[in-house]
């Protein structure tokens, strides 16, 4: 098994209707958690790393144990750039063997936003890199970026279907009322929004800010038209509940390889759900490009 496109996995999840999850990671633990549970489930799965797990540890070091962890669970990874912004970092990640990379220019003019996915787009398909990119703008806070609600707005369908044949990408992340965090209340989904732009451009749509989104509004938007839902918020609070109550319980506890596990355990426990939602459960095969 190998470090591959997410070309080949959102391909298959829009033809039969169903979206592949994509996790952000940022160890080995919080990798093999991931891919214990959907080599469990037989779900294709997408690894995502935002800029700052590139700074907490080496795109080189992360790919490596994605290489090495891929032989282990036999499962094909994708090893996705998540929510990078310079074409230059891209750049080097696929040089060292990144195949998928979000370059999200959503703060940009749409103009803007266009030529700058655009080069984007020309560089990493020449590497066999699949490109996302984000029209709209999600609230919230991902990464380093503290998107307010007044600076947040929804994808217009007119333009994504420009966007897509302008830029060439091969997934478009939209925004329709998800947001990266955690909620205050409900969200408000626009799904009609959804459903006219899964109908109008032919390639996948990716849902970004699918932590604490209630499980029927996840089902439904996998059934107008989503191939890809990103999770991570969620991740990161179950792992972490999980390793305090352990201290909790046992103050005196030292050793890593006990309470990273009851972490990594609580974290496979979203996963498990977010692959129902997704309905990728034996989904795994994708033919000959695995």
């Amino acid at each position: 098994m190998r470090i591959i496109s997410t070309k080949y996995l959102l391909a298959r999840a829009k033809q039969e209707r169903f979206a592949v999850p994509a996790f952000n990671i940022h160890n080995a633990e919080t990798i093999q958690a991931v891919l214990e549970a959907c080599h469990e489930r037989q779900s294709p799965v997408i690894l995502a790393g935002t800029p700052s797990t590139f700074r907490h540890i080496a795109f080189q070091d992360l790919y490596a144990l994605c290489q090495s962890f891929a032989g282990t669970f036999d499962i094909p990874i994708a090893l996705h750039l998540d929510h990078h912004e310079a074409l230059g970092d891209i750049r080097n990640k696929v040089f060292a063997g990144a195949r998928s990379a979000m370059i999200d220019a959503s703060h940009l003019p749409f103009g803007d936003n266009v030529a700058l996915v655009r080069d984007v787009t020309d560089f990493c398909h020449k590497y066999d890199c699949s490109v996302e990119a984000e029209l709209g703008r999600l609230g919230g806070i991902e990464d380093d970026q503290d998107v307010s609600a007044g600076q947040s707005f929804l994808t217009d369908p007119d333009e994504a279907v420009e966007f897509v044949k302008l830029t060439g990408i091969d997934s478009l992340a939209i925004a329709i009322g998800t947001a990266h965090g955690l909620y205050k209340d409900t969200p408000k989904i626009d799904f009609e929004r959804l459903a006219t732009i899964a109908t109008r451009v032919g390639i996948p749509i990716v849902l970004h800010g699918g932590s604490d989104v209630p499980d029927d509004y996840i089902i439904r938007a996998v059934q107008l038209g989503i191939s890809k839902v990103n999770v991570g918020t969620e991740l990161k609070i179950a792992f972490a509940g999980a390793v305090k109550h352990y201290f909790s319980v046992n103050p005196e506890a030292n050793d890593p390889r006990f309470y990273m596990r009851v972490g990594m355990d609580a974290m496979k426990q979203v996963v498990y759900s977010k692959i129902r939602l997704c309905g990728s459960a034996g989904k795994l095969t994708i033919g000959s490009e695995s």
